[in-house]
């Protein structure tokens, strides 16, 4: 199937992967993400380097595929030998990234993108999945934030290491930069030395875009210098095997062969619970403990 010769794909590709500087650019819809992104890419270009970039799209809802609105606002890149522009559907997915996310960081990175940037679909309380894919995550705002709590709330300090205030030529932006300064002031005090900088930008006009590069190089050399570059790629190791883990299992658990009843009975599981003769979590460990017996070790 075409998820075998994906899974085969990696594997093979697996072991050429992990120099490339993995950046997470996320924020509210409308923040102007793709902007940032075609932004740092050329100027990431004009030093050098060669880029990455996985744009997550929102599906269509009648077709399950990428609407692929931000290749179309990076069209200007796709002649440059030197950027390869990657658009994947989310499917649904919750958290902005889709599944596949992980591998095709793997693929860019594996084919020596020394920088690759992952654009999400938008940001919220439960959509801080950027963190299990990124070595550096950038949260992009706008003037005209709103209420303070409410950002907290929505987890935008927790998982940013650098904050852009984009359309910073906008009213109310020098006011965004100091309310989100000020926020984080009250944040409990980190491990890592890093503190997050708050820059204003305004991508489209590419100004302010240098000091966002300048400042995702700090942090990488940072995160070498203190060690959190290893402990960060290890938890984002943990977290895909984990996740990896839970869709296998997922799987095999919807067999319908999973729900069988020993014996040669007719009926299943689902139908003890239905009849309200085992409860959901008592048929939950059933199926668990089935399936451990039936899985050879590694």
């Amino acid at each position: 199937s075409g998820g075998d010769r994906a899974e085969t794909l990696v594997a093979r590709l697996y072991a050429d992967t992990g120099r490339a500087h993995v950046v997470g650019i996320t924020g509210a819809p409308g923040s102007g993400k793709s902007t940032l992104v075609r932004a740092l890419a050329r100027v990431a270009r004009a030093r050098g380097r060669t880029v990455g970039i996985l744009a997550v799209d929102p599906s269509s809802p009648f077709s399950g595929g990428a609407i692929l609105g931000d290749r179309i606002r990076m069209n200007d890149l796709t002649l440059d030998p030197g950027v390869f522009i990657r658009s994947m559907a989310t499917r649904g997915a919750l958290g902005g990234l889709c599944r596949a996310a992980a591998d095709g960081i793997d693929v860019l990175d594996a084919s020596g993108r020394g920088l690759i940037l992952v654009e999400t679909v938008g940001v919220g309380q439960d959509e801080v999945d950027v963190m299990r894919v990124a070595h550096t995550v950038v949260v992009v705002s706008v003037p005209g934030l709103g209420d303070d709590v409410q950002a907290l709330k929505a987890g935008i300090l927790e998982i940013a290491d650098l904050h852009v205030v984009n359309k910073a030529d906008r009213e109310g932006a020098d006011r965004t930069i100091a309310e989100l300064r000020a926020m984080l002031t009250l944040m409990p005090a980190a491990e890592e030395a890093w503190t997050p900088p708050v820059l204003g930008a305004s991508a489209a006009r590419e100004e302010g875009v240098e000091a966002i590069a300048d400042a995702l190089e700090a942090h990488l050399a940072s995160m070498k210098t203190s060690g959190e570059l290893d402990r960060r790629r290890r938890r984002m190791v943990a977290a895909r095997v984990l996740r990896t883990a839970q869709g296998l299992v997922a799987a095999r658990l919807l067999r319908p062969e999973a729900l069988e009843v020993p014996g040669g009975e007719t009926t299943t599981l689902l139908d003890r619970v239905m009849r309200r003769e085992l409860a959901p979590h008592a048929c939950a460990r059933a199926l668990l403990t089935r399936m451990g017996e039936r899985t050879p070790d590694v």
